[in-house]
């Protein structure tokens, strides 16, 4: 089939692109490729169990191998590797995010003219170990505290009192949150990406802007003009969307439960004359 080739050629092509950068991430770090072939065996028979199956049968060894390419042998070895886990990564992360949030938009812990209050470390009303209790369940306020001020997001003044110092969390340079940030807007991106080729599925809202011959001189202006607007939009939706969120407001009524939002990134790189 003609038009199947010409589809398959396109993926390759577009594999070759995902891969690229992520196999720079992966040597960089030491990891191999005998790891990651392990780990794509593994993600192809996991996936072809979870979303490959014949409704009401139970997935066979036999049509896995079959669907994946791979020996009976080799699935049943595969299906035996440890799943790779970042909890722990992830939940760091998402509390400390959670607790920015929080600050920049909670009236309880805004001033007057509706910017993050400076706050007493404990024992007032209005407090950071307040804030942690509201916004990052039952984590030690001093333990985000710490990774806090490590990375910079916020510090501590000769008073004692917590200030907040920049619009986001983000992690150190060096910190396993920014590989977990890594698999989960990829992973996203990726995602939205099937979603708007299949045709029967309403497009999700998917556009870059891009130009490729552009001198060095204008791009510190067009990075700080990227970075003011994209962080102006997100924190009103934001706004918007922890108003609908049950964790933060559990009066909010409805059906079901979806994760949604909205990923903004900037890129920046030499122009390839081959292209």
């Amino acid at each position: 089939n003609p038009m199947k080739t010409d589809k398959h050629h396109l993926l390759y092509s577009a594999l070759v692109r995902i891969l690229r950068p992520l196999i720079r991430i992966l040597l960089r770090n030491g990891i191999s490729y005998g790891t990651f072939a392990d780990f794509a065996k593994w993600l192809f028979v996991d996936v072809a169990e979870r979303e490959f199956g014949i409704s009401g049968r139970k997935q066979s060894i036999s049509r896995v191998s079959v669907i994946t390419g791979l020996t009976r042998k080799e699935v049943m070895r595969v299906r035996r590797l440890p799943q790779p886990d970042d909890r722990e990564s992830a939940e760091s992360y998402n509390r400390a995010s959670r607790v920015i949030s929080g600050w920049r938009r909670d009236p309880h812990f805004l001033d007057a003219e509706g910017n993050p209050s400076v706050l007493a470390a404990t024992g007032e009303e209005r407090s950071f170990s307040e804030l942690v209790r509201r916004y990052s369940g039952d984590m030690p306020f001093r333990a985000v505290l710490d990774e806090l001020v490590r990375v910079g997001t916020v510090e501590i003044d000769a008073a004692g009192r917590v200030r907040l110092r920049a619009r986001a969390y983000l992690p150190a340079r060096d910190d396993g949150m920014k590989i977990h940030i890594l698999g989960t807007d990829v992973s996203s991106l990726i995602t939205t990406i099937d979603h708007n080729l299949q045709a029967n599925q309403t497009p999700f809202f998917q556009r870059k802007v891009k130009y490729d011959n552009l001198p060095e001189e204008i791009l510190p202006r067009f990075r700080e003009m990227s970075a003011e607007s994209a962080q102006g939009l997100l924190e009103k939706l934001d706004r918007w969307l922890s108003r609908h969120d049950r964790d933060v407001n559990p009066s909010v009524k409805g059906t079901g439960r979806r994760t949604a939002g909205l990923g903004i990134y900037y890129f920046e790189e030499p122009t390839d004359q081959k292209d």
